[in-house]
């Protein structure tokens, strides 16, 4: 059969520097910061004492609190990122055939301040059987597509997809190929991780992942930069409502742009580390390309995975350069991760965002906090450095890898 076109109708997002579509679109064009000390918890003793937390954010002004008490934030988030795609949207929930409406949702972790909290109270009460009625739902990652079904009466595909960094991205994937195979006609794609937790910034510490360049911390996130001391932790949530081409048109629906491929491949190379030839990265875009039947020379801008990292930043500058050889220095490339920090689990969904963002206003976000060229990376690639830059933005790809060598890559085009 010939695989049904799949268009992206609706946009949500609550991020760090912007809790809507258009707060986070102006904060990615402007090069704003997320970082700052944490507030959540006290970091005074840890040995990063920030992150990229939500900004003047009140999920009471999005549900009542008794419901807000049974959702871990994770799962908070992503109902407030998708209530925003539906209504952009403009799907009709009264008359749309709900059985073919599915939801896929990424999230790395979970409910991982509702695992902390628990397991902290047990201990506090002399390890006495004590635990909330809904820490299980509570924590589980599959609880957020869930909730999302319950509350719209979607029928149709749901499950979520957990692959450390890549778990959004793996899910706009999915529910691309559902949609193409005439599983579904619409669905709610994207991700959300709320990871700024004692146990989410001490863990990352014990990797020595984060960066701790704590008296500067809007600065701290620096990809490519030859000083990049480890990622910043975010948190948040991505929407993209995925919709059958001919389902869209009937109903006379924006079109954001189409999605026209997605990309998986493993590094088969270490727990936490890339491999340093880039050899996943590699052969993801490969295959993101061949599933969308286009070419290298198509491609426009990258959203990188780009977490600061020492390796990583490397590995997939390498990987790059082998994919796309000398068009490479024709293309815009840039790591939205500069601005939001590293959103794990939800990343993949908040720079898809990004991307099809690039496309709808021929504008590429910038690098930002690149003081210092690394000489093991190629001066000559426009890494999009200290601002954004216009250019005609036809074909948008964007990476994230994730923990245990998981790799995925989706592609956007301009509608046609």
């Amino acid at each position: 059969m010939t695989p049904r076109r799949v268009v992206v109708t609706g946009l949500g997002a609550l991020t760090p520097i912007g809790n809507t579509l258009s707060e986070y679109w102006e904060g990615l064009v402007s090069g704003k910061s997320g970082a700052a000390p944490i507030t959540y918890f006290d970091a005074s003793d840890f040995k990063t004492q920030f992150a990229c937390e939500l900004k003047n954010f009140d999920i009471l002004d999005f549900m009542h609190k008794k419901d807000a008490r049974k959702q871990d934030r994770f799962t908070q988030y992503a109902l407030v990122s998708t209530q925003e795609a539906i209504e952009d949207s403009k799907l009709p929930l009264d008359t749309v055939d709900k059985d073919r409406v599915g939801v896929i949702w990424g999230a790395g972790i979970g409910g991982l301040e509702t695992f902390q909290n628990e397991v902290l109270n047990f201990a506090a009460n002399d390890m006495k059987p004590r635990f909330n009625p809904f820490f299980i739902p509570k924590m589980i990652p599959d609880i957020a597509p869930g909730m999302i079904s319950i509350k719209y009466g979607f029928r149709g595909p749901n499950f979520a997809t957990v692959s450390a960094c890549a778990s959004s991205a793996n899910a706009l994937i999915d529910a691309l190929n559902y949609i193409r195979l005439n599983h579904a006609d619409v669905m709610v794609a994207g991700g959300s991780e709320a990871g700024v937790t004692c146990a989410g910034i001490g863990g990352f510490n014990a990797m020595h992942a984060l960066s701790t360049r704590n008296d500067d911390p809007q600065t701290a996130s620096r990809p490519f930069d030859k000083d990049r001391d480890g990622f910043v932790l975010g948190e948040g949530s991505g929407t993209l409502i995925l919709e059958e081409y001919e389902h869209a048109k009937a109903r006379g629906a924006k079109i954001y742009a189409e999605i026209v491929g997605g990309g998986l491949s493993a590094d088969a190379h270490h727990m936490t580390a890339p491999h340093p030839e880039g050899i996943g990265a590699r052969n993801v875009m490969l295959n993101c390309l061949r599933d969308a039947n286009l070419k290298p020379e198509d491609v426009d801008v990258i959203n990188m995975h780009g977490t600061s990292t020492g390796l990583g930043d490397i590995a997939e500058s390498k990987a790059i350069k082998e994919v796309f050889g000398a068009h490479l220095y024709t293309m815009n490339i840039n790591s939205t991760k500069s601005m939001t920090g590293h959103l794990l689990g939800a990343a993949g969904a908040i720079e898809a965002i990004a991307s099809i963002m690039s496309i709808q206003n021929n504008i590429v976000p910038p690098t930002i906090n690149h003081k210092t060229a690394d000489e093991e990376i190629d001066p000559k690639i426009n890494f999009t450095f200290g601002k954004a830059q216009k250019r005609e933005v036809k074909v948008a790809l964007s990476n994230t890898f994730g923990f245990g060598g998981h790799n995925a890559c989706v592609v956007f085009k301009e509608i046609s």
